[in-house]
C-alpha cells in the first residue's frame, strides 16, 4: 500500500512536465479509470479572479442544503488535502494514498503521461465518485477549454467569474482571447452564469451561451446594498433580502450575490435549496487567504492576490476599511506574474513593504522584487525569511500604529500564517 508521503512525492514528481493544455492525456487517463466524472453531476467554474471565494461559499451553500458535496479547488494554502473536501471535510490522507495508487497504476502505462494538474483532476474525480457525491463544486486549474477539469460532460451549471489579463501566454494577450478560452467550459446542456463585470467579456460569455443553446444568467449588482462592510465581514441585502457575509474584502458582497444567483440557477435544474440554506451556507463559509484577519492587534491581513486586478480589489479593501492610512506590508510573488503593475497599484498605500522569496521555484527573489517597490518609491527591505519579514513588520505596524497586510503569492500563505502565530504568541 503506498502511504500519503508516497502519494504526495509521486504527484510532485511529475511536475517537471509543466503545464501543456489540452484534453488527450486527461480523456485518456479518466477513460482507463473508468471515467469516473461521468456518474457526477458539477457546478463548473472557471475565471481569472473570485473563483475560490465563489466555490467555498457556493459549496457551502449546497451542503446546508442536505446535499453530499464534493470541492475540487487549487492551489493549497497549507495542506495539499484541502484541494479535494467532501462534506466540507479534506480528503483523509489514506484516502488521498489509496486513490492515487490506483490512478498512477494506469498513468504509469500512458505513452504520453499526465502533467501533475492532470493526474490531480483524475484522483479528484475518482475520490468524489468512490464517496458518492450528489454535486461536485469544481474550479478549473487554468483557462477553461483546454484545462483538465474540461474532460466533464455538461456541467448543470458553468460559472464564468470576473475575467481579467493573466496566464496570457497560456490563454491570449486580451480580455476577450482571455474570456474565450474561460467560456469554453460552456456546453450544450448545460445553465450559465457570468458574474464578472467587463463588457467585453460578457459579450463573449453570451455569444458563447448563445452557439450552444445555454440559458444565460447574470447577477443584478444593481439590487444589490452594502448595509455594513469591516474587516469582520460584510452585511449586504441583495433583491430586498439581507445576508451575513463573512469573508471579508469589499469584492465580497459581490461573490455573495453571484452565489445567491447561482443558487436560483440551480434550481432551475432540479435541485432543491431552501432560502435558509443559502442564508446559511453563505454565513458559515470560510476561505483562508482571501483578505484574511490573521491579528486584530495589532491588525494582519493576509490577502493571496496575484495579479493586478487581484491587488487593486485587496487595496481598494484597504482604503477604505483604513482611510487615510498607509500599511506596513510583507510580500512575495512568483517570478512569471506582471509584478511590477501590481507594485505599482500598491505603492500609494504603503509606508514599507518587507520583501520575501516563497517557498517555490517560480519565486521571485527578495531582492529583485525590493527594486520593484523602489522604483515606485516604497521603502522596501528585502529579508531572507519569511518569518524575520513577519517579526520586522508586526514592530513596524505597532511603532506605526498602522494595520499590517501580507499579499502577493498564495505559496506565501502557509508559512506567513505561522510566522504570525509564532511572532505573536511571542509578542503577547
Amino acid at each position: 500500500m503506498m502511504t500519503y508521503d508516497e502519494a504526495i512525492g509521486y504527484i510532485h514528481s511529475i511536475s517537471w512536465r509543466g503545464s501543456r493544455p489540452g484534453l488527450s492525456r486527461i480523456s485518456e487517463l479518466t477513460k482507463m479509470i473508468g471515467d469516473p466524472q461521468d456518474s457526477l453531476s458539477f457546478v463548473h467554474v472557471a475565471g481569472t479572479n473570485g473563483k475560490g471565494s465563489f466555490c467555498c461559499m457556493l459549496e457551502a451553500v449546497l451542503r446546508a442544503a442536505g446535499y453530499k458535496t464534493g470541492l475540487f479547488t487549487s492551489p493549497f494554502v497549507k495542506d495539499f488535502t484541502e484541494r479535494m473536501r467532501v462534506s466540507g471535510r479534506d480528503i483523509e490522507k489514506d484516502e488521498l494514498a489509496e486513490c492515487t495508487e490506483y490512478v498512477k497504476s494506469f498513468a504509469d502505462r500512458m505513452a504520453d503521461p499526465p502533467t501533475e494538474f492532470e493526474l490531480i483532476t483524475a484522483i479528484a474525480f475518482e475520490y468524489f465518485k468512490r464517496k458518492k457525491c450528489e454535486v461536485v463544486v469544481c474550479e478549473v486549474g487554468m483557462g477553461g477549454r483546454l484545462d483538465s477539469t474540461n474532460v466533464i460532460k455538461a456541467p448543470a451549471l458553468a460559472v464564468i467569474t470576473e475575467i481579467a489579463l493573466d496566464h496570457m501566454a497560456y490563454l491570449g494577450p486580451t480580455v476577450e482571447a482571455i474570456a474565450g478560452e474561460k467560456a469554453g467550459i460552456i456546453k450544450k446542456g448545460s445553465r450559465v452564469l457570468f458574474t464578472g463585470t467587463d463588457e467585453k467579456a460578457r459579450s463573449v460569455v453570451k455569444a458563447a451561451a448563445e452557439r450552444v443553446g445555454a440559458p444565460y444568467a447574470e447577477p443584478d449588482y444593481g439590487a444589490l446594498s452594502v448595509l455594513s462592510s469591516s474587516v469582520e465581514g460584510s452585511e449586504i441585502d441583495y433583491r430586498g433580502t439581507e445576508y451575513r457575509v463573512p469573508l471579508a474584502g469589499l469584492y465580497q458582497p459581490r461573490n455573495a450575490a453571484a452565489v445567491i444567483e447561482a443558487a436560483s440557477e440551480l434550481r432551475k435544474c432540479g435541485y432543491d435549496i431552501p432560502e435558509s440554506a443559502v442564508r446559511g451556507g453563505i454565513e458559515s463559509a470560510v476561505w483562508h487567504a482571501r483578505f484574511e484577519l490573521l491579528s486584530r492587534d495589532p491588525i494582519i491581513i493576509y490577502d493571496g492576490g496575484h495579479n493586478p486586478q487581484g491587488v487593486g480589489a485587496a487595496f481598494e479593501s484597504i482604503a477604505s476599511y483604513f482611510p487615510g492610512k498607509r500599511v506596513v506590508a510583507v510580500s512575495g510573488v512568483m517570478a512569471d506574474k506582471d509584478y511590477d503593475v501590481s507594485v505599482g497599484i500598491a505603492a500609494p498605500y504603503l509606508s514599507r513593504v518587507y520583501t520575501v522569496r516563497p517557498d517555490n521555484p517560480r519565486a521571485l527573489s527578495a531582492d529583485g522584487y525590493a527594486d520593484a517597490f523602489r522604483r515606485h518609491g516604497v521603502d522596501a527591505v528585502p529579508c531572507g525569511t519569511v518569518i524575520e519579514a513577519v517579526e520586522k513588520a508586526v514592530a513596524d505596524a505597532k511603532a506605526q500604529n498602522a494595520p499590517m497586510f501580507i499579499f502577493g503569492s498564495l505559496y506565501l500563505y502557509a508559512e506567513a500564517a505561522d510566522a504570525v502565530v509564532k511572532v505573536m504568541g511571542c509578542a503577547s
